[in-house]
């Protein structure tokens, strides 16, 4: 069960603490499966909304089709993601009682099925922020040094 990777959302990392991730399945239609295989999709600014025991990804857009016709999707469109009721309603409570926000996470495809990495995500403050960037920048000269004295 190999996982096609169609897109990832390095900025949802940047600005969230992910406490916890699920996947859902996501409805659409053929000309939106079809620019997803050609990877034509921005996850930058899409967040997922729980709206009456349903989940929607909004704010993703993924661009019409190259080769379509005027039957074209609209590429703004709120899309229906796919999950058992007990668990929209779990989610959707969290995010109500506890301040967290559901975010996609990635995007990928199953057995030839599109489906949504969604994180129940915490947002950082901007010291938070900081703080993630000098650890990875501290790793990174680790890692540098580590390599620099095997070749040495």
């Amino acid at each position: 069960m190999s996982d096609n990777q169609i897109a990832n959302n390095r900025k949802a990392r940047h600005d969230y603490h992910v406490v916890d991730s699920f996947e859902a399945g996501i409805a659409l239609v053929g000309t939106e499966v079809k620019s997803l295989r050609d990877k034509q999709i921005a996850l930058k600014d899409s967040y997922i909304d729980v709206y009456q025991g349903e989940m929607y990804l909004k704010n993703a857009h993924i661009a019409p089709y190259a080769h379509g016709n005027q039957f074209n999707h609209d590429p703004e469109r709120d899309r229906k993601l796919l999950m058992h009721k007990h668990e929209i309603i779990k989610l959707g409570s969290q995010v109500q009682e506890k301040g967290m926000t559901l975010v996609p996470l990635k995007l990928y495809f199953t057995r030839g099925k599109a489906k949504v990495q969604v994180g129940l995500c915490k947002g950082k403050d901007h010291a938070d922020k900081r703080h993630s960037l000098k650890a990875k920048e501290a790793k990174r000269d680790m890692d540098r040094a580590i390599r620099d004295a095997q070749k040495g």
